[in-house]
């Protein structure tokens, strides 16, 4: 039966990998797991209270359809946090989705047709391509610079064309941890704007951040076409309860896609409701944990990027936000990063993810590691990394 082209090509690199490693596993291999960016399957959840919303809301009956655009008290609560960052919004400038995975996918949606080119920052979260693939859409990957945390302007001047649609940013960036500053982030608004390109900004970890204040785009978005993903897995630690959102900046050229872009939530029908009630408490409740939650994981990025820079063979840039390392493979003797990745695999029980499954123009030759773990698990799988590279 016929398959279409489009889904062949979808590709997740964090989860794909794991299939070779439950086949291992059902042969006996003991499996370290350091490929998932879920906070909860490493010891951090959402505090109690957060807990207790979401008990309650299904013990008060609030089990029922919500509004497809998400309840309006979490709308203006969100709005209010995206309004600190800078953003120009209110709760109708809102739409909860199940995950941003979900809301990208009604993003390219609304905007990519066949042969359109969507912009990404190398390497660049898999889905972004998947999803302007499965739109019949082309990925353009654009050089960052990963120790500077700078993207290369020229390169994407160089790389726009009259069949560019958006420009994408993820920061910080999952798989390198970059931040961009203000002043990167005014550039790239600036050229989006010189081509009318929307903006499209992952910024899903805008308070896991290490060494700078994190400037969110909306600080520098004036009236320009910025479209802010977000949502509760990684700061709000809610990542099984699949909760996200857009942030649709006030701006003329988006007032299309506002008419538009809704019609998908409709057709989904809507968002989980209690999680709804649990995230509308994750802002309004005590935010402390936060701050314990990333000096755990600062701890932990500062063993694990020292570590790799002392093994001979691999070097690794410092990530200032997020919760991942992507060394590079200075000298690698498996033919190819994803070779790299499944022979450590099969050699050591260490699961990683191949680089290349970032974008093969960037991500090639590294692998990324989360840094989740407790600095013990941690250990072991930096000795045993080491033992393969030298081996």
């Amino acid at each position: 039966m016929k398959v279409s082209k489009k889904v062949i090509g979808v590709e997740y690199a964090i989860r794909d990998i794991v299939v070779v490693a439950r086949k291992l596993e059902q042969q006996g291999k003991k499996i370290e797991y350091f490929n998932i960016g879920d906070p909860a399957q490493y010891g951090f959840h959402p505090p109690d209270n957060v807990k207790e919303a979401l008990i309650k809301a299904v013990r008060n009956n609030e089990n029922y359809y919500s509004p497809s655009e998400g309840i309006p008290k979490l709308r203006d609560a969100i709005a209010e946090k995206e309004h600190s960052k800078g953003l120009s919004v209110d709760g109708d400038d809102i739409l909860v989705t199940n995950g941003v995975s979900e809301g990208l996918d009604m993003v390219i949606s609304s905007i990519v047709e066949a042969g359109d080119e969507v912009l990404l920052p190398g390497p660049y979260y898999p889905p972004y391509a998947s999803y302007v693939r499965l739109r019949g859409g082309i990925p353009v990957e654009f050089a960052v610079d990963m120790n500077n945390s700078t993207p290369d302007i020229d390169d994407i001047r160089s790389k726009i064309t009259s069949k560019s649609v958006a420009i994408c940013l993820i920061s910080p960036n999952n798989p390198t941890g970059v931040v961009f500053s203000e002043k990167s982030l005014k550039e790239l608004v600036d050229i989006a704007n010189e081509h009318n390109l929307y903006i499209l900004c992952d910024e899903i970890y805008d308070q896991i951040v290490f060494d700078e204040k994190f400037v969110g785009i909306g600080k520098v978005a004036g009236d320009s076409p910025v479209i802010i993903l977000n949502g509760f897995s990684k700061v709000h630690l809610m990542s099984g309860w699949r909760i996200g959102y857009l942030a649709f900046n006030k701006s003329p050229k988006l007032d299309d896609i506002r008419e538009h872009l809704p019609k998908l939530a409709r057709v989904r029908i809507a968002t989980n409701l209690p999680v709804q009630h649990a995230a509308l408490e994750s802002l309004r409740g005590p935010q402390g944990y936060i701050s314990e939650y990333v000096s755990e994981l600062k701890k932990r990025r500062d063993f694990v990027v020292k570590r790799l820079n002392s093994i001979q063979g691999l070097s690794c840039s410092n990530p200032k936000g997020a919760f991942y390392v992507f060394p590079k493979i200075e000298n690698n003797n498996y033919g190819s990063d994803k070779e790299f990745v499944l022979s450590l695999l099969e050699s050591k029980g260490v699961l990683a993810v191949h680089g290349s499954g970032f974008g093969t123009k960037y991500g090639s030759e590294h692998f990324r590691l989360v840094f989740l773990p407790s600095i013990e698990t941690l250990a072991s799988a930096l000795d045993k990394i080491e033992e393969f590279v030298s081996q």
